[in-house]
Protein backbone atom coordinates (compact mmCIF):
# COMPACT_ATOMS: atom_id res chain seq x y z
CA UNK A 1 0.00 0.00 0.00
CA UNK A 2 1.08 3.54 -0.74
CA UNK A 3 -0.38 6.38 1.33
CA UNK A 4 -0.49 9.76 -0.36
CA UNK A 5 -1.30 13.13 1.19
CA UNK A 6 -2.98 15.43 -1.35
CA UNK A 7 -3.28 19.13 -0.65
CA UNK A 8 -3.40 22.53 -2.31
CA UNK A 9 -4.51 26.07 -1.71
CA UNK A 10 -8.16 27.03 -2.05
CA UNK A 11 -9.03 27.41 -5.73
CA UNK A 12 -5.94 25.52 -6.88
CA UNK A 13 -8.00 22.61 -8.20
CA UNK A 14 -7.29 19.90 -5.63
CA UNK A 15 -10.81 18.47 -5.96
CA UNK A 16 -10.37 18.03 -9.71
CA UNK A 17 -7.04 16.24 -9.19
CA UNK A 18 -8.54 13.95 -6.56
CA UNK A 19 -11.40 13.14 -8.96
CA UNK A 20 -8.93 12.27 -11.72
CA UNK A 21 -6.90 10.08 -9.36
CA UNK A 22 -10.04 8.19 -8.37
CA UNK A 23 -10.78 7.63 -12.06
CA UNK A 24 -7.30 6.12 -12.37
CA UNK A 25 -8.01 3.73 -9.49
CA UNK A 26 -7.01 5.52 -6.28
CA UNK A 27 -8.82 4.90 -3.01
CA UNK A 28 -9.86 8.38 -1.84
CA UNK A 29 -10.17 9.34 1.83
CA UNK A 30 -11.68 12.84 1.99
CA UNK A 31 -10.93 14.61 5.29
CA UNK A 32 -13.59 17.28 4.73
CA UNK A 33 -16.31 14.71 4.08
CA UNK A 34 -15.28 12.66 7.11
CA UNK A 35 -15.28 15.83 9.24
CA UNK A 36 -18.95 16.30 8.32
CA UNK A 37 -19.80 12.65 8.96
CA UNK A 38 -18.32 12.54 12.47
CA UNK A 39 -20.59 15.39 13.64
CA UNK A 40 -23.76 14.19 11.91
CA UNK A 41 -26.96 14.00 14.01
CA UNK A 42 -26.85 11.18 16.54
CA UNK A 43 -23.05 10.90 16.62
CA UNK A 44 -20.88 11.18 19.74
CA UNK A 45 -18.99 13.89 17.85
CA UNK A 46 -22.02 16.15 17.60
CA UNK A 47 -22.86 15.53 21.25
CA UNK A 48 -19.35 16.61 22.23
CA UNK A 49 -19.61 19.78 20.11
CA UNK A 50 -22.94 20.68 21.71
CA UNK A 51 -21.51 20.04 25.17
CA UNK A 52 -18.61 22.38 24.41
CA UNK A 53 -20.50 25.17 22.59
CA UNK A 54 -24.14 24.86 23.63
CA UNK A 55 -27.33 23.98 21.79
CA UNK A 56 -27.19 27.31 19.98
CA UNK A 57 -24.90 25.68 17.39
CA UNK A 58 -27.72 23.36 16.29
CA UNK A 59 -30.03 24.05 13.36
CA UNK A 60 -33.78 23.56 13.70
CA UNK A 61 -33.54 20.00 12.37
CA UNK A 62 -30.93 19.02 14.97
CA UNK A 63 -27.97 19.10 12.61
CA UNK A 64 -24.89 21.21 13.18
CA UNK A 65 -25.33 24.84 12.09
CA UNK A 66 -21.93 25.22 10.47
CA UNK A 67 -22.10 28.95 9.73
CA UNK A 68 -23.10 29.63 13.36
CA UNK A 69 -20.31 27.45 14.75
CA UNK A 70 -17.86 28.98 12.31
CA UNK A 71 -18.71 32.49 13.45
CA UNK A 72 -17.92 31.42 17.03
CA UNK A 73 -14.67 29.53 16.54
CA UNK A 74 -12.95 31.48 13.77
CA UNK A 75 -13.09 34.65 15.85
CA UNK A 76 -11.52 32.93 18.88
CA UNK A 77 -8.37 30.79 18.57
CA UNK A 78 -9.02 29.08 21.90
CA UNK A 79 -12.50 27.99 20.85
CA UNK A 80 -11.16 26.82 17.50
CA UNK A 81 -8.60 24.73 19.37
CA UNK A 82 -11.42 23.17 21.43
CA UNK A 83 -13.35 22.28 18.26
CA UNK A 84 -10.23 20.81 16.65
CA UNK A 85 -9.55 18.73 19.77
CA UNK A 86 -12.99 17.16 19.31
CA UNK A 87 -13.10 16.71 15.54
CA UNK A 88 -9.49 15.93 14.56
CA UNK A 89 -9.14 12.69 16.59
CA UNK A 90 -12.46 11.43 15.20
CA UNK A 91 -11.42 12.24 11.63
CA UNK A 92 -8.05 10.56 12.20
CA UNK A 93 -9.63 7.40 13.59
CA UNK A 94 -12.13 7.11 10.73
CA UNK A 95 -9.40 7.77 8.15
CA UNK A 96 -7.30 4.95 9.61
CA UNK A 97 -10.31 2.59 9.47
CA UNK A 98 -10.86 3.36 5.78
CA UNK A 99 -7.17 3.00 5.01
CA UNK A 100 -7.00 -0.37 6.76
CA UNK A 101 -9.89 -1.61 4.62
CA UNK A 102 -8.05 -0.87 1.36
CA UNK A 103 -6.30 -3.55 -0.68
CA UNK A 104 -2.69 -4.39 0.11
CA UNK A 105 -1.48 -2.94 -3.20
CA UNK A 106 -3.80 0.10 -3.18
CA UNK A 107 -2.82 3.70 -3.68
CA UNK A 108 -4.67 5.47 -0.86
CA UNK A 109 -5.04 9.21 -1.39
CA UNK A 110 -5.86 11.32 1.66
CA UNK A 111 -7.42 14.61 0.52
CA UNK A 112 -6.35 16.97 3.32
CA UNK A 113 -6.94 20.72 2.77
CA UNK A 114 -4.84 21.84 5.77
CA UNK A 115 -2.04 19.28 5.47
CA UNK A 116 0.71 21.92 5.42
CA UNK A 117 -0.88 24.08 8.10
CA UNK A 118 -1.20 21.17 10.55
CA UNK A 119 2.23 19.65 9.86
CA UNK A 120 0.79 16.34 8.66
CA UNK A 121 3.26 15.55 5.85
CA UNK A 122 5.16 12.91 7.90
CA UNK A 123 1.98 10.80 8.13
CA UNK A 124 2.16 9.88 4.43
CA UNK A 125 4.57 8.00 2.20
CA UNK A 126 4.38 10.82 -0.32
CA UNK A 127 2.83 14.30 -0.53
CA UNK A 128 1.27 15.74 -3.68
CA UNK A 129 0.65 19.48 -3.83
CA UNK A 130 -1.73 20.90 -6.42
CA UNK A 131 -0.30 24.30 -7.25
CA UNK A 132 -1.70 27.35 -9.03
CA UNK A 133 -0.73 30.99 -9.09
CA UNK A 134 -2.55 33.34 -6.69
CA UNK A 135 -4.05 35.06 -9.73
CA UNK A 136 -5.52 31.76 -10.94
CA UNK A 137 -6.84 30.94 -7.47
CA UNK A 138 -8.47 34.34 -7.13
CA UNK A 139 -10.08 34.12 -10.56
CA UNK A 140 -11.55 30.67 -9.84
CA UNK A 141 -12.91 31.67 -6.45
CA UNK A 142 -14.59 34.79 -7.79
CA UNK A 143 -15.71 33.49 -11.20
CA UNK A 144 -16.57 29.88 -10.36
CA UNK A 145 -17.52 29.96 -6.69
CA UNK A 146 -19.16 33.38 -6.63
CA UNK A 147 -17.02 34.81 -3.81
CA UNK A 148 -16.33 38.50 -3.54
CA UNK A 149 -12.72 39.40 -4.23
CA UNK A 150 -12.33 40.53 -0.60
CA UNK A 151 -13.66 37.24 0.77
CA UNK A 152 -11.52 35.23 -1.65
CA UNK A 153 -8.35 37.08 -0.68
CA UNK A 154 -9.14 36.61 3.01
CA UNK A 155 -9.65 32.86 2.56
CA UNK A 156 -6.39 32.58 0.64
CA UNK A 157 -4.50 34.60 3.27
CA UNK A 158 -5.78 32.32 6.06
CA UNK A 159 -4.02 29.32 4.50
CA UNK A 160 -0.35 28.41 4.38
CA UNK A 161 1.77 30.36 1.93
CA UNK A 162 2.26 28.81 -1.49
CA UNK A 163 5.98 28.40 -0.76
CA UNK A 164 5.28 26.48 2.45
CA UNK A 165 3.10 23.98 0.59
CA UNK A 166 5.68 23.51 -2.14
CA UNK A 167 8.39 22.88 0.47
CA UNK A 168 6.62 19.76 1.77
CA UNK A 169 5.78 18.41 -1.70
CA UNK A 170 7.29 15.24 -3.11
CA UNK A 171 5.27 15.86 -6.28
CA UNK A 172 3.89 19.19 -7.52
CA UNK A 173 1.02 19.20 -10.00
CA UNK A 174 0.82 22.51 -11.82
CA UNK A 175 -2.82 23.47 -12.38
CA UNK A 176 -2.25 26.72 -14.26
CA UNK A 177 -2.95 24.67 -17.37
CA UNK A 178 -5.87 23.54 -19.57
CA UNK A 179 -7.81 20.49 -18.36
CA UNK A 180 -6.33 18.22 -21.04
CA UNK A 181 -2.82 18.98 -19.87
CA UNK A 182 -3.81 18.46 -16.24
CA UNK A 183 -5.27 15.07 -17.16
CA UNK A 184 -2.00 14.03 -18.83
CA UNK A 185 0.02 15.14 -15.82
CA UNK A 186 -2.20 13.24 -13.40
CA UNK A 187 -1.90 10.07 -15.49
CA UNK A 188 1.88 10.38 -15.40
CA UNK A 189 1.81 10.87 -11.64
CA UNK A 190 -0.54 7.89 -11.29
CA UNK A 191 1.84 5.62 -13.19
CA UNK A 192 4.58 6.59 -10.73
CA UNK A 193 2.29 5.99 -7.73
CA UNK A 194 1.42 2.52 -9.05
CA UNK A 195 5.11 1.65 -9.35
CA UNK A 196 5.73 2.83 -5.80
CA UNK A 197 2.73 0.89 -4.44
CA UNK A 198 3.87 -2.28 -6.18
CA UNK A 199 7.37 -1.88 -4.77
CA UNK A 200 5.94 -1.35 -1.28
CA UNK A 201 3.71 -4.45 -1.44
CA UNK A 202 6.00 -6.64 -3.54
CA UNK A 203 3.14 -6.99 -6.02
CA UNK A 204 3.30 -7.15 -9.77
CA UNK A 205 -0.40 -6.46 -10.19
CA UNK A 206 -2.26 -3.20 -10.60
CA UNK A 207 -4.01 -1.48 -7.70
CA UNK A 208 -7.68 -2.26 -7.80
CA UNK A 209 -10.19 0.53 -8.24
CA UNK A 210 -12.63 1.20 -5.36
CA UNK A 211 -15.45 -0.27 -7.47
CA UNK A 212 -13.80 -3.66 -7.87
Amino acid sequence: MLTVGLTGGIGAGKSEVSRLLVECGAVLIDADRIAREVVAPGTPGLAAVVEAFGEGVLAADGSLDRPKLGSIVFADPEKLAVLNSIVHPLVGARSRELEAAAAEDAVVVHDVPLLAENGLAPLYDLVIVVDASPETQLDRLVRLRGMTEQDARARMAAQAAREKRREIADVVIDNDVPLEELQRRVKDVWADLVRRAQAASGSSGTPRSPQE
